[in-house]
């Protein structure tokens, strides 16, 4: 499990982002690099970090679901996510 700052830190992040987007698709758009610039750092996107949802965890990320690998595993052989199911043959 994450640290609780770790988590915390990420979910400043997204509001940043959020917070920011038009102004800085406007920005952009306008090609005024200098404005840009004095943005804060964390309202832009590429800072953001993509983790568990469940723990926290950065690594072994699976996009589809929101979750890592670990969680995936634990959540389909709990029967937790409908339609999902471990392969055996």
């Amino acid at each position: 499990m994450a640290k609780t700052s770790i988590s915390a830190r990420q979910r400043k992040r997204e509001k940043m982002v959020a917070q920011y987007a038009e102004k800085r698709a406007e920005l952009k758009k306008a090609g005024d690099w200098k404005a840009l610039d004095e943005l804060p750092k964390n309202s832009s996107q590429v800072r953001l970090k993509n983790r568990c949802q469940i723990t926290g965890r950065p690594r072994g990320y699976v996009r589809y679901f929101g979750i890592s690998r670990i969680m995936l595993r634990d959540m389909a052989l709990n029967g937790k996510i409908p339609g999902l199911k471990k392969a055996s043959w």
